[in-house]
């Protein structure tokens, strides 16, 4: 027997998956079929349900390379089973870069019939000997192909360029001429079009996979057995809503997948200008290529059909579709020679040279005999945009609480469900029932359990809160999501253009000369510095372009060419055409600070700018800003000038490296400390001249580390990057709230921290611990050093002034509950927050992953953050089970956007749609917003679950008792209840707003907790006492018998128990199906009134939502009900009477009735308003997380109404077994075991050395 042999496929990816290989049985196949034809079908809905089961039903173990049935198994928290099938191809290779004959790629077959996919026809056997054609297995999974690899034994994907590990250098040598027209074709075997196909199930697929979906099944189960019992209005009903739910889901995915479809095909497929070697050029469409391909990118621009990495020429993109930045991006060729021109191609390493499938090519330049030349690198779905349009068509589960607890739920239903079944057949039995009608009541118990308007009741507060998100100017894209943000209890915020104003103006400049600063200076324009070095650094240090007669670029580079006055021309394309010499884009001074600065000088001087007007300056090459790199630096040539020079500007500290150590300022540090303490963005200028011999085609082929070394180091630029008025308040309403709130940026450390002072994220008094991180080296290992801020308040006591030796910050309270949210302690208390830099976290992750847990505990701040590092945040952060929230601009956030679990753009371009929500508000006031709807939306699910488990208990009760006299619920009581209550306040019950502000306490995050359940069960055991006392009652009336068409129990005060009683009872024609009975009328008025109660008390307003008596819907619709019940009650109404199959009872017993109706509706109050959320609520459950905490803060002598409070709470806890009992989440447990650490702070200047002998791990968790 083949044994079960499993494997992994994308390992350490996203993706990675479980691999078992299957054949066919044939045996097993006939079994499957004669159960499914003995099962009526249901069988093969099981296996359809569950693929796992379904493979091994019908499969045997095989190896993998001989299987022909796969099952994939996702090895993330899901772990969602798959089915594929193993397809062969006919191929002269197995590799899509195997080197083939020429005839090879003539006329190949797919070996399943297929057409072939070369563009000139021939049998392949005739120009290529058969059996050198090898089969190639591979399966298709999510728009993903995975072929047979001999050497790996496994199956692998083929993404592109990248899997041939090619260097730079070896691009350009030899793969720049491009691949021969039957290498093409035969690589288009393996990646198959170019295209991002998005394919729209027809209305039959969706409609299928829709009504096989359980839900509908058991529906169609219930309908069935409804109209077995002549239930037929009620069926009908149930039938009708089924169809509108299904309609209104059908139309919806159908939409979405229209919408998707029209998004990624626009500009899809165009033609496209291919090389076939050194000079031959065709056309043809994009759908064609394959990576290798060389394609031409035109002068005017195009919208980009593939991933492609530049190797000649540059080319201004707009990559708002990935990145949601509408700023241009300046793409420059890839580097031939140099350490980057020997590295390995990577997408990510080298994106400044990689143009996007889906972004737009604006403008490209290119010259004489020198063309804008691409090599694609990936194709279709291997894209960038292929793999988001992917993520979008594939998308995880939403991992929730609460909707894991409503599958338990449901399960502990279908339990009761079946206690139920087996009650019923018992009693049929014993009462000698027939067995039709045994079979038929059974099952109706279990769809009277189950409410079969659950899933549509539990949306309803999810589309009215998105509804409400709508109005508020937040778009979402992924509504389940709505019900996390009320769970979030940290955010994380980039600083600019989030918290900060997107712009950033110009304080100053303060210039170094002779290795000494220079006074600061407000005007750089100015004509006693136009013609400085630093200014024409500011001048011509950038990326900015024309487009259409406008400045294009980043803001930054905008603001800082703005100031000088200068001005900026592009060649022409006729220019680039008929000069053979490259015609670099040029940048001149203003003309009128010429005439000024003649006017101003002696006639020497004069002479000397004499030639001002004819200044001007022009940039050969540019090396773009690297977020990486944290820099970007220009060669330039002055007219007129033998030599060349470079320019530089980026981040001070890497700025001041690259320099020479004599012209960087003795006073740099404490200069740039006093800047970035303000909160101004600096920005460091270098400048150095190159050799004389340096040729304009050989500057082409530098790479920038040779340019970017022993520079002079010019000065700083100080830009002034103001708060956004909105940002403080809504921190503070955060931090009230105890939402944790963090800043990742990638700005300058102390520039971060004074920001994060200003908006409020540290208090004045708080003190900042700087983790700065060494890599290892020979002499030693990896450590930190524990670097202590000052403290800028002057207010701060002398015990706080103490050097950085005498002071040891004590250990902080915390309070639990609220997860470490924003933290407001005592007014007194002195907080610690850790700042982490991008270096310093990597070098923590990868050498000290046991203090990653503990510095994400009280880290507020981390700076210069790359977006990877941003996205490796979130998940760090997520990993000690915080629920992480993410607001960014857009820029460079989508990754942690993306990743976190509600993210939050404030952009509105296409990027948008890599994040679950989007505000046309481009400040943080959505966040508060969307927490507020998140968590009124959470408290309607659990508000409408906990009606709706209760309607179902409520009527099962009902049912259960009717059976034990062989009676039953009518078909117009079952519509009743379930339309003209049920419904309506359900979905009158859901309208409830948002709270208008932010509470620290927060909702449940599951519905398997001490306050739900005690809720639920507490009003289940009401309810069924109400209605077996009433049941048991009316059985004890004088004036009770067994009722009879000739009954009229209305007139028992004439002649009560009368004998003609007797005789109805024995002569009068019976109801075959025994509706119209005392036990039903009486059980029907009480559990109607129930209904009421419950959504009345379980329909719960502040502190998370606005009371029930705002939502005028559903007070509107409780009145009504009301009062048409309590109509029917008192005052009969025949024609009511007769529609509702209920008989007429005397006028005390309905006031009997109406007493036990508000005794229920009274205990049902004092349980769930008093008992519950007053006593329980404040005494045991929200205390249990705050117990160690509030006991080590507890003074020697309490007052005796405390003393009394703290025993009750005591005693209650210990009661409901909640005593001692350890916090769930792994952030509150690591706070109480550090809250008695004494070593936890660090000691200012204390240094952690990573341990020699364990192991560097990537990833601490």
């Amino acid at each position: 027997m083949v044994t079960s042999e499993v494997k992994l496929i994308n390992q350490g990816q996203e993706d990675e998956m479980e691999v078992w290989g299957y054949r066919p049985c044939v045996w097993k196949r006939l079994l499957v079929g004669f159960g499914a034809a003995a099962s009526g079908g249901l069988l093969l809905l099981l296996l359809y349900w569950l693929p796992e089961w379904r493979v091994k039903a019908t499969c045997t173990a095989s190896p993998l390379r001989d299987a022909r049935t796969l099952l994939l198994r996702a090895t993330d928290e899901f772990r969602q089973w798959f089915r594929v099938t193993v397809h062969v191809m006919l191929a002269p290779g197995k590799r899509p870069f195997d080197a083939v004959p020429p005839c090879a790629g003539e006329g190949l077959s797919n070996g399943e019939g297929a057409p072939s996919l070369s563009t000139e026809q021939g049998d392949c056997c005739g120009m290529f000997p058969h059996n050198q054609l090898v089969p190639v297995h591979f399966f298709s999974h999510h728009s993903t192909k995975y072929y047979w690899s001999d050497d790996t034994q496994n199956f692998e994907t083929y993404k592109g360029l990248e899997d041939m590990k090619v260097s730079c250098a070896g691009i350009h040598s030899e793969l720049s001429s491009g691949p021969s027209k039957h290498l093409q074709a035969y690589r288009r075997l393996f990646f198959e079009e170019n295209e991002i196909a998005v394919r729209v199930p027809s209305l039959f697929e969706l409609l299928i996979k829709e009504v096989l979906n359980p839900f509908y099944i058991f529906q169609l189960f219930s309908v069935i057995l409804w109209c077995f019992e002549s239930y037929y209005y009620y069926a009908m009903a149930i039938v009708f809503m089924s169809v509108i739910s299904i309609a209104t889901s059908l139309y919806t995915i159908k939409k979405q997948y229209v919408m998707l479809r029209n998004m990624v095909a626009a500009h899809s497929v165009v033609r496209v200008t291919v090389c076939r070697g050194d000079k031959e050029l065709e056309e043809a469409m994009s759908t064609e290529l394959v990576p290798g391909d060389v394609i031409v990118i035109p002068a005017n621009g195009m919208i980009m059909p593939c991933d492609a990495v530049l190797v000649s020429g540059t080319s201004i993109v707009n990559e708002s579709m990935l990145t949601g930045e509408s700023v241009p991006v300046t793409k420059t060729a890839l580097p031939s020679s140099g350490s980057e021109g020997a590295s390995t191609y990577s997408t990510e390493e080298h994106k400044r040279y990689t143009l996007f499938c889906g972004t737009q090519v604006i403008q490209s330049r290119f010259y004489t005999g020198q063309l804008v030349k691409a090599v694609v690198v990936t194709t279709g779905f291997n894209t960038e945009k292929g793999q988001l349009v992917r993520s979008i068509l594939y998308p995880k589960p939403t991992d929730f609480k609460l909707y894991r607890d409503a599958y338990l739920f449901l399960l502990c239903l279908v339990g009761v469900a079946m206690i139920g079944f087996i009650y019923t057949i018992v009693l049929s039995i014993i009462n000698q029932v027939p067995a039709k009608t045994i079979i038929i009541e059974s099952l109706d118990i279990i769809t009277i359990t189950v409410p079969p308007a659950l899933p549509a009741a539990m949306t309803a507060g999810v589309v009215y809160a998105q509804r409400r998100l709508k109005r508020l100017g937040i778009f979402c894209i992924s509504p389940q999501r709505i019900n996390m943000c009320g769970q979030l209890n940290l955010v994380c915020f980039d600083k600019t253009g989030t918290l900060t104003e997107d712009g950033l103006d110009l304080w100053g400049v303060q210039r170094a000369e002779h290795g000494r600063f220079s006074p600061a200076e407000f005007d750089p324009s100015k004509e006693s510095l136009v013609l400085t070095p630093f200014v024409v650094c500011m001048a011509s240090c950038h990326s900015l372009t024309n487009i259409n007669g406008e400045l294009s670029g980043d803001p930054l580079d905008l603001k800082m060419f703005s100031v000088t006055g200068w001005t900026l021309e592009e060649p022409t394309e006729e220019e680039t055409a008929l000069h053979n010499p490259i015609m670099p884009t040029v940048v001149r001074p203003p003309k009128h600070l010429a005439s000024e600065a003649q006017q101003n000088f002696t006639l020497s001087e004069t002479m000397q700018l004499s030639e001002l007007s004819r200044y001007e300056v022009g940039i050969v090459r540019q090396f773009p800003f690297s977020s990486a790199l944290q820099r970007m630096s220009v060669v330039v040539r002055r007219l007129g000038e033998k030599h060349m020079d470079s320019y530089l500007k980026g981040a001070p500290e890497v700025v001041a490296k690259l320099c020479t150590e004599d012209s960087v300022p003795e006073s740099f540090g404490e200069t740039l400390e006093a800047y970035t303490r303000q909160g101004f963005r600096v920005i460091a200028l270098a400048h150095r001249q190159l050799e004389p011999k340096l040729s304009w085609h050989r500057v082409q082929n530098l790479n920038r580390d040779q340019i970017e070394t022993n520079m002079d180091f010019l000065g700083l630029i100080i830009m002034q990057n103001k708060l956004k008025s909105e940002s403080a308040g809504v921190l503070q309403d955060l931090q009230r709230a105890d939402i944790r709130t963090l800043m990742v940026t990638g700005d300058n450390m102390l520039t971060a921290i004074s920001v994060a002072r200003d908006c409020g994220m540290i208090r004045p008094r708080d003190r900042v611990i700087i983790a700065e991180a060494t890599p290892p080296n020979d002499v030693q290992p990896a450590s930190i050093v524990w670097c202590y801020t000052e403290n800028p308040d002057p207010g701060t006591s002398k015990d706080h002034q103490l050097g950085p030796s005498k002071t040891k910050l004590p250990p902080q309270d915390f309070r639990l509950e609220e997860g470490l949210g924003g933290g407001l302690l005592d007014g007194d208390a002195q907080d610690f927050h850790f700042a982490v830099s991008g270096r310093a976290f990597a070098i923590i992750t990868e050498h000290f992953p046991e203090i990653v847990p503990k510095l994400v505990l009280r880290a507020t701040v981390f700076a210069r953050m790359a977006p990877d590092q941003k996205t490796h945040l979130v998940e760090v952060l997520q990993s000690v089970d915080y629920i992480v929230g993410m607001c960014g601009d857009g820029a460079n956030d989508c990754g942690a956007l993306k990743r976190a679990h509600s993210g939050i753009s404030l952009s509105e371009l296409e990027a948008s749609v890599a994040s679950p929500f989007t505000s046309t508000t481009a400040n943080i006031s959505c966040v508060p917003n969307l927490i507020r709807e998140g968590r009124a939306a959470l408290i309607t699910s659990f508000c409408v679950f906990k009606f709706m488990a209760l309607y179902s208990i409520i009527q099962y009760v009902s049912v259960t008792l009717l059976y034990s006299i062989l009676s039953n619920l009518g078909d117009f009581q079952f519509l009743f209840i379930d339309i003209a209550i049920i419904l309506l306040i359900v979905f009158t019950m859901s309208l409830n707003p948002a709270w208008r502000e932010l509470v620290p306490q927060r909702p449940p995050s599951g519905l398997i907790s001490g306050p739900l359940l005690f809720s639920v069960l507490t009003q289940i055991l009401t309810c069924l006492a109400f209605q077996v006392l009433a049941f048991l009652l009316v059985r004890q009336q004088a004036w009770y018998h067994v009722w009879t068409p000739l009954s009229n129990a209305c007139n028992v005060s004439a002649a009560p128990g009368g004998p003609s009683h007797g005789a109805n009872a024995t002569t009068g024609p019976h109801d075959h199906k025994n509706i119209r009975n005392y036990e039903n009328t009486t059980l029907f008025y009480v559990s109607t009134f129930q209904y009421l109660a419950v959504a009345i008390v379980f329909s719960k307003g502040k502190p998370f939502r606005l009371p029930s008596y705002r939502n005028w819907q559903f007070m509107l619709a409780c009145i009504s009900l009301y009062i048409f019940l309590f109509l029917i009650l008192l005052h009969p109404l025949p024609a009511i009477d007769s529609f509702l199959e209920i008989v007429c009872v005397p006028q005390d017993w309905r006031v009997t009735l109406a007493m036990i109706i508000i005794a229920n509706a009274a205990v049902s109050f004092v349980l769930e308003t008093l008992v519950l959320d007053i006593v329980l609520w404040r005494m045991v459950f929200s205390r249990d997380a705050q117990e160690v905490s509030q006991a080590s803060r507890s003074p020697p002598t309490a007052p005796p109404q405390l003393a009394n409070d703290r025993w009750a709470s005591a005693f209650l806890s210990w009661l409901f077994c909640r005593r001692h009992r350890p916090p769930k989440a792994c952030y509150k447990q690591l706070t109480l075991e550090l809250r008695d650490d004494p070593t936890w702070p660090p000691t200012p200047s204390a240094v952690t050395f990573a341990n020699p002998s364990q192991p560097d791990l990537s990833d601490p968790m």
